[in-house]
This record gives C-alpha cells, sequence and structure tokens, in this order.
C-alpha cells in the first residue's frame, strides 16, 4: 500500500490528531510536489454526511475535503444529524485545500399544521427532515438546543434497540458496548445499529449456513434472499433496517410529534446561529409535497429562506414511468422554489454505501436545472464567507438593510460566492456591516 493511500485511510481516524497529522502530511506532499490534484471543475456537492452521523464510505469531514480537492469539485458542504461536530475540522480543511465550502446540521422535526399528513418521511405524518445551513463554527449559541437534538434522537435509538433485542436473542446488543464504539463522538444512527447487529450475529454464528438460517427466522425472509445478500454488507445491513426499524419492523413505533423538535425550534437555531433555515425536500409524491405552496408557506413563515434537494433519488431510477413522474416533480419544485427566490442546496447525502459522490449534473434530466444548483452553492459559500469574515450573513441584519429584494439579495451572494474562495484576499480587509452595499461590492470589485 503507497504512503499516500495509508495516509488516505488515517483521515478517517477517529483521533483528531491522527487525522491531522495525516492532512497536514498530504499537504505538504503536494506543496513538494510528490502529489498533484486537478483543477476545480465545475461539479459540487452540498449534502455529504460524515462519520460524525454516519458516512456510507468511512469519511470523516476532513476525509470529505481531502477527496473533494482531489476529485476537482467546486464546492462541498457538510451535513450531519443532530450535531455540529465536524463543521470546524471541514471548513478549515476546505479552506486549506482552496474548497469552496459551506456546513450544516440535519434532524427531524415535527409540522403541527401537517400533523395529519406526510411530509418527506415516509410513513410518518408531520414528521420531517429539516435543515439548517450555513454554520460558521461547531461552537453553537444556544447550545442546549443542540444538545437536546442529540439527546432525543439517542433516546429513540436506545428505546429501538430495547424493543429489537428481546426478538433477535441470542443476538443482543449493549448500546453502550457494541453501538456507541461505532462513532467518533456518541451519535450513532439506525445504520450503525444494524452493523452491530450484523457484526454480534457474525461472532455467535460464524458458519454462514447457520447464520443464514438464523436471521432467515428473525427477519422473515426466504433463506435464499439472505444468501444473496449475506456477504454483503451494505445490502444485508439494509435488509435489517427495512425488517426491523421501519414501519411495521418489531423495532418501530409510530413517532408522536412530542417525540421531535419542532419546526420553530429547529429555525430557531439556525438563526441564532447565523445559518439559514432550510426545508428538505424529497420527490413531490408526499400529501404535504402535493399542496407545495401550502407546505412553503408555512415553511417561509416559520423562517425558512431556502430548500434542499437529492436530486439522485428524483431522476436515476429504473422504472421509466416513476422516472418521468420523479423528474417532472424536480422541474416543477425548481421552478416554484426559484420563483419564490429560494437558493436551492443541492447533493447526494452520501449516508448509505452506493451514494454517488458527486452528482451527474451532465445528465439529461439534471443538465437544464444546473443554473440553479450552482447558484445555490455560490449563495451558501459565499454566506459562509461573509458571516464567518464579519457577520454578513445571508440572513443577519446588514443584509436585511442593504437589499431592497430577495432576487437582488441573491443575485449580490451569488456574485462574491462565484469570485472568492476564502476571505484572505485584501479585497476582504475593508468589508464590514459599517460599510453599504455599493460600498462592499467596490471593495469586492463587483461593481
Amino acid at each position: 500500500m503507497s504512503i499516500r493511500a495509508q495516509l488516505e485511510i488515517q483521515l478517517n481516524d477517529f483521533d483528531p490528531a491522527r487525522r491531522q497529522a495525516a492532512f497536514e502530511t498530504l499537504l505538504q506532499m503536494v506543496e513538494d510536489g510528490d502529489l498533484s490534484a486537478p483543477e476545480p471543475g465545475r461539479f459540487f456537492n452540498l449534502h455529504c454526511h460524515s462519520f460524525f452521523s454516519y458516512n456510507g464510505y468511512g469519511y470523516s469531514p476532513i476525509a470529505l475535503a481531502w477527496k473533494g480537492r482531489c476529485e476537482g469539485l467546486w464546492a462541498m458542504g457538510l451535513v450531519d444529524f443532530d450535531v455540529l461536530d465536524g463543521v470546524d475540522e471541514f471548513l478549515t480543511a476546505c479552506q486549506a485545500v482552496g474548497l469552496r465550502a459551506c456546513a450544516g446540521i440535519e434532524t427531524r422535526i415535527f409540522v403541527p399544521e401537517f400533523a395529519t399528513r406526510v411530509i418527506n418521511s415516509p410513513g410518518e405524518p408531520g414528521i420531517s427532515y429539516h435543515m439548517g445551513v450555513g454554520f460558521v463554527t461547531g461552537a453553537a449559541r444556544e447550545a442546549d438546543l443542540l444538545r437536546e437534538f442529540k439527546a432525543v434522537a439517542q433516546a429513540r435509538n436506545r428505546s429501538m434497540v430495547a424493543r429489537i433485542n428481546p426478538h433477535m436473542a441470542p443476538v443482543t446488543l449493549d448500546y453502550d458496548a457494541d453501538v456507541l464504539p461505532l462513532t467518533p463522538k456518541g451519535n450513532p444512527t439506525e445504520r450503525h445499529v444494524c452493523m452491530a447487529y450484523d457484526a454480534k450475529a457474525k461472532a455467535l454464528f460464524p458458519d454462514p449456513e447457520a447464520r443464514a438460517a438464523f436471521w432467515a427466522e428473525k427477519l422473515g425472509v426466504a433463506l435464499p434472499v439472505v444468501r444473496e445478500c449475506l456477504e454483503n454488507p451494505a445490502a444485508f445491513q439494509g435488509l435489517i433496517r427495512a425488517r426491523t426499524m421501519k414501519s411495521g419492523g418489531v423495532g418501530y413505533v409510530q413517532p408522536d410529534g412530542a417525540d421531535f423538535p419542532r419546526l420553530d425550534q429547529l429555525n430557531q437555531f439556525s438563526l441564532a446561529n447565523g445559518a439559514i433555515p432550510t426545508m428538505a425536500w424529497l420527490d413531490g409524491t408526499t400529501p404535504a409535497e402535493e399542496a407545495l405552496d401550502e407546505l412553503l408557506d408555512v415553511m417561509i413563515r416559520s423562517g425558512v429562506a431556502a430548500v434542499n434537494i437529492i436530486p439522485d433519488r428524483n431522476w436515476n431510477i429504473k422504472n421509466p414511468e416513476e422516472r418521468k413522474r420523479k423528474v417532472q416533480a424536480l422541474h416543477d419544485f425548481v421552478r416554484v422554489a426559484d420563483a419564490r427566490c429560494l437558493p436551492i442546496f443541492v447533493g447526494t447525502e452520501m449516508n448509505a454505501p452506493g451514494q454517488r459522490f458527486v452528482d451527474d449534473f451532465d445528465a439529461p434530466e439534471l443538465a437544464p436545472l444546473y443554473p440553479a444548483f450552482l447558484k445555490g452553492a455560490c449563495i451558501a459559500h459565499a454566506h459562509t464567507l461573509l458571516q464567518a469574515h464579519a457577520g454578513m450573513g445571508y440572513l443577519s441584519e446588514w443584509a436585511a438593510t442593504n437589499f431592497g429584494s430577495v432576487g437582488q439579495k441573491n443575485e449580490f451572494y451569488a456574485a462574491v460566492g462565484r469570485r472568492y474562495i476564502h476571505a484572505q484576499s485584501g479585497a476582504f480587509l475593508t468589508v464590514n456591516p459599517a460599510r453599504t452595499r455599493a460600498e462592499v461590492e467596490r471593495s469586492l470589485g463587483l461593481s
């Protein structure tokens, strides 16, 4: 194995000192001419989960930044469930490799206005995956609320394991001993729980045939089906999750609104930390998303100022009729979001094995949408630069004072994001909230 390969593996070590040491060595190899990377291209991914929640490839924030640079990405965005643990590492690493960047949080929340309708969490009325984008540090204001997000999610996981264990005996988990060690900072997800059940079964049933028989019985799946995917961890752990943790599984309990933070709580937390409350859109087929104007009205009234899309699941579909329907819904949603001047942030998630590292923006289904997606990436990056540099982010007091319309504001932040990779330029020296928009535009060479 080459030195580079060894160092890139070390980038994913749970020890932050070891990650940083590997990163610095790789940067030095680039400076010495021992390594090279392509110039930034036109592709980007603004929705990358790291191992601080779950990444399908085990990537740390610093590894995401390094791989993004090596793949010639134009920009990247970190998003983790329930925590901001990777924000500082990620943004610092992106600056070091010259990569445009933003960072966010995702969690599930309750939307009272849609308590009887499914939003974007399948089979769960009133529950919605929701985001904040544009955090500039993990040292959050209103940290009690952040701790609550994580605590509530972890309590749900522990209750789920307690329900699954009796059914799975003798393959039972001790959450603290078997699940927590799979994460660097104690934030396991359902996918970690699946990994732990898979590992425990392998230890108790080393013979593959005996293990397949065990799982066929416990999961209620035909033995040939289990045999087919048993040695494919991604597929098999997905089967465990589907049969035990989703609707109809022994670990599943229909959620109640009281089990989740409210929409306004996450938005309040994002705003308090200078980030942008962001609605996550699924595919346009749920009852709430079919009532799109009503949904957007509720979201915008609550503080939402941007939207997030995972494009790959809306076009990369085998069934031609389903693909046609979802591609049309995707285009319709982009058109509506653009009409409402909502920046659009897109990415692939990477929170399951097999998900792309970056979207195929050249696919015929996505190519017409690329300008809107690029504009969103520019805005997210510019917000991050200006918020970190001078508290002049997208929803700052300075922005509210200096733009007559959201459209004007979008054009300004998009222009800054296109022009600047970081705020080290001398052009930023005079950028501060005391300056007018015209003065800032002159300083940054935009006028």
